[in-house]
């Protein structure tokens, strides 16, 4: 009984605020709010994060496949290359094994975790708008799947261009750490991912009144130029062919959440002049 009781006090402490009928809400009830999101998100993770370590070994030629890739796509350039896979340290396969699962389970929760963030968001925002954000939502998953693999399949590619700088006959040998190659692989997939998103989020952010697409618009010249910037810093590969996989969705989703954003700003105020004239004629 006091297990009972005291696991209903723990989720009496953690459980979200209820939700108000205009959505407002008090500093802490939104703090409240924000912790129980995160906290359901990273117990999303660590469930399938586990249940990915049972399928390690075949998750793991999944990671390393980018690398063989790259390294056959090189052996036709040079056929010489000589390559090497090292694992360091003592708790090096244990920590590789750890961050697969981990990566891994993050994939898997991305709609619970997606999901929290809409929760999130969604008190903000008025009945007709979470109608249309809810679609923006179900967007956003394939969306971020989406990026993950683009990012996936650009990185041998990558690979390929960066090992190809490697000078012939002067024996040496490239040699991969497997944790450092992992964490290329994961931060470009997530960054990929992420990146993917931004369509989904300047259409919220115009959902909720923040900006508009005649901003969008305005700002249309300085914002591809910026994604291709953005391009540049974050890929980690540095070669111009992940640059510009990433940069260039990023330009046409841009756009497209423009367009967006447009057709949303005159059905507003389409809706704003359909109620002012019903107004007027109660008041005539």
């Amino acid at each position: 009984m006091s297990a009972l009781t005291g696991a209903r006090h723990v989720w009496t402490v953690l459980k979200p605020p209820p939700s108000t009928p205009d959505g407002t809400m008090s500093l802490y009830d939104h703090l409240r709010e924000l912790r129980y999101r995160v906290i359901v998100s990273v117990l999303a993770v660590i469930l399938t994060a586990t249940l990915a370590a049972f399928f390690y070994r075949w998750i793991l030629d999944v990671v390393m496949w980018p690398w063989y890739s790259a390294l056959a796509d090189l052996k036709t350039v040079n056929p010489n290359v000589d390559t090497q896979v090292v694992n360091r340290d003592v708790s090096g396969p244990f920590m590789l094994a750890l961050k697969v699962s981990v990566v891994a389970g993050l994939m898997l929760a991305c709609p619970i975790w997606l999901y929290q963030l809409w929760r999130f968001v969604m008190p903000a925002l008025l009945d007709k708008e979470k109608k249309y954000a809810r679609n923006f939502l179900v967007s956003a998953i394939p969306l971020f799947l989406l990026g993950c693999a683009v990012g996936y399949l650009v990185l041998p590619k990558g690979i390929s261009v960066m090992l190809q700088f490697t000078p012939d006959g002067l024996g040496i040998v490239n040699q991969l750490d497997l944790n450092t190659f992992l964490q290329l692989e994961l931060l470009l997939v997530l960054l990929f991912g992420v990146s993917f998103l931004l369509p989904v989020i300047l259409v919220m952010l115009n959902l909720a009144g923040v900006v508009t697409g005649a901003q969008l618009a305005k700002a249309r010249t300085f914002s591809i130029f910026g994604c291709f910037v953005f391009g540049a810093i974050a890929t980690p590969s540095t070669d111009p062919f992940s640059m510009t996989a990433l940069a260039l969705p990023m330009a046409i989703m841009y756009v497209a959440a423009e367009w967006i954003c447009r057709r949303n700003d005159r059905a507003k105020a389409k809706r704003l002049a359909a109620s002012g004239s019903v107004l007027v004629s109660i008041d005539d």
